[in-house]
């Protein structure tokens, strides 16, 4: 298959993290193949063959797998519990991969790295995944799993009090959504979200930074286009607010967010347009764009030294919402 190209410098001379360049040029080398030229089963294990980019596995105290049931059928969790006595917080967390790619194992080792960073249980979520499960299954398993946390945290240890919600790209869409639902539908209490490079309107791909970082720096608009049309039933699906959580009328009454977006990202204007809204609205929130970083940096830790600031960041807003909930 043909090799990326690196996208050419913007007039603005815009530069991109050395080593995020340089981790290109490896996958351009390696040939690794644009997802949308996949089909859904290949585009998959492209993924599962990324887990090679990250640091490696972090010890935990415990990883417990189990499986719940949800309005689709069965869903299965990932909890990770750090050292010490409990009860602790808990982040329900939502992996990315455009609602098609992506499992408990892609994001095993960020899973790991947030529940030693924030001091909290990590409830992993493996929903449904399109094309065999269009929009809205992604959805309902993820509210339901954090509908689950909520009720079940005495049996996992946890504290029922101090649940947040979190994911990366399509995850943090998921998290976006379910914070919503969550408001909306009177359900679990959620002190924080965690909005890592999040997809937040998919009724257009043409925002600045989808002009701009088009090709060349690993997510591309033709992915981006690709992962909509998988995930969808139709073109008006893009318009839902559970689909574009931007889009939604009213985002008063959200918990606190931290929105972490890329400057070489097709997604990120559209996580700045959320935060932007939320603040708005009068959430609080914090919006950090890690200058020179392509999108998925945080699991790219073991190339990338920012992936571990921003894990950091991502703990420590995490920890800081549980003391002060």
């Amino acid at each position: 298959m043909e090799s990326r190209k690196l996208h050419h410098q913007s007039p603005t001379k815009k530069r991109l993290d050395p080593q995020a360049e340089a981790l290109l040029q490896l996958m351009a080398q390696r040939n690794v193949p644009p997802f949308n030229t996949l089909t859904p089963a290949q585009a998959r294990e492209t993924m599962r063959g990324m887990v090679a980019l990250s640091a490696g596995p972090e010890a935990v105290a415990n990883v417990e797998n189990l499986t719940i049931t949800g309005p689709g059928g069965q869903i299965r969790l990932r909890i990770y519990t750090p050292r010490g006595d409990g009860p602790f917080p808990i982040l329900v967390f939502f992996h990315g991969g455009g609602w098609v790619l992506g499992d408990l194992d892609t994001h095993d080792n960020l899973c790991r790295s947030l529940a030693n960073g924030a001091g909290c249980i990590v409830v992993s979520v493996d929903y449904r995944l399109a094309p065999e499960h269009k929009f809205p299954a992604a959805v309902e398993d993820a509210y339901s799993a954090t509908q689950w946390a909520a009720n079940n945290a005495n049996r996992i240890n946890g504290n029922p009090d101090l649940i947040a919600v979190g994911g990366d790209s399509a995850g943090g869409n998921l998290a976006a959504v379910v914070a919503i639902m969550a408001r909306d539908q009177d359900g679990p209490s959620l002190k924080y979200q965690l909005l890592v490079y999040p997809a937040t309107d998919v009724s257009s791909c043409n925002t600045a930074s989808y002009r701009d970082c088009a090709d060349g720096y690993f997510l591309t608009k033709a992915d981006g286009e690709w992962f909509g049309a998988q995930y969808l039933n139709c073109e008006d699906d893009r318009l839902n607010p559970l689909v574009s959580p931007l889009l939604a009328p009213n985002l008063s009454g959200l918990p606190p967010a931290l929105v972490i977006v890329c400057e070489f990202d097709v997604l990120r204007d559209e996580g700045e347009s959320y935060a932007k809204r939320l603040k708005k609205a009068g959430v609080s929130v914090k919006c950090t764009r890690y200058k020179g970083m392509i999108h998925g940096f945080l699991s790219m830790d073991g190339f990338l030294d920012q992936a571990r600031s921003g894990i950091d960041e991502a703990s420590a807003a995490l920890r800081e919402a549980f003391l002060t909930s």
